[in-house]
């Protein structure tokens, strides 16, 4: 704001809030921001209202497409382990989604919550006793950045596992299915062109997401003597040698 910008992009929605913190005149556009509704960014998605637009980083059920995926690689999976952060309030409805889908599926459902990465050993430890079959990792930046360290104890304990976290595959996870975090971007620069041209910002409809990638990652599949259908490859945007 010191600098006396002409449009601030932000990514994810608490990097837009701690903007919006700051100035109430300068244009926001956010590229990946969770539930802006509900986290007080925008009045609306209709009309934002105020100085910040952008695009959404979720739409829809999309947890519960990784679990319907993670099910179609392990069609035996009958326990599912959801590994979430304790007291993480965003999308705070989303492990009862998962709880409704997971019920539609006839499986049996784990929530495991960690507070601190120390407790991820503890947490695998507990799945091996619950005899999970499969694993949800939910979306957190502690995950986002301990994804490694995360994906090594699945492939310890031969566990397939799903995420919504951008990179999940890559790190060493079995799947991850999320938005098309390049195309967000692509949209938030047309917005910045508009407000550039003119527009304001509260006149322009915060966005629903319209690309999604699904990548599978085969050397972990090899790794915990996971066969992939070939239904499954085919609908990857990315597979993982």
């Amino acid at each position: 704001m010191r600098l006396k910008v002409d449009v601030i992009a932000t990514s994810i929605v608490r990097a837009a809030l701690a903007a919006k913190k700051v100035t109430q005149t300068i244009p926001i556009v956010a590229a990946l921001a969770s539930d802006p509704v509900g986290q007080g960014l925008v009045q609306s998605y209709a009309r934002p209202g105020g100085n910040v637009t952008g695009v959404a980083e979720e739409a829809g059920p999309l947890e519960e497409k990784a679990l319907e995926f993670l099910i179609s690689a392990v069609p035996s999976a009958k326990r599912v382990a959801v590994l979430t952060v304790a007291s993480f309030d965003l999308n705070r409805d989303t492990p009862e989604r998962i709880a409704l889908a997971a019920r539609a599926l006839k499986l049996e459902l784990h929530l495991v919550e960690v507070g601190k990465p120390e407790e991820f050993e503890a947490a695998f430890a507990r799945m091996r006793k619950d005899r999970v079959d499969a694993l949800i990792v939910m979306r957190s930046a502690m995950f986002y950045i301990h994804g490694v360290r995360i994906a090594e104890l699945a492939v310890k304990h031969r566990l397939p596992t799903s995420s919504r976290l951008f990179g999940f595959a890559e790190a060493g996870g079995l799947m991850t299915y999320h938005v098309d975090v390049a195309e967000n971007w692509r949209r938030a620069a047309g917005y910045v062109d508009k407000i550039l041209r003119g527009a304001k910002p509260g006149d322009l409809p915060f966005e629903q997401p319209t690309k999604f990638q699904l990548t599978v990652n085969l050397k972990t599949a090899r790794a915990i003597g996971v066969k992939l259908p070939q239904s499954l490859l085919l609908r990857a945007d990315r597979v993982i040698q």
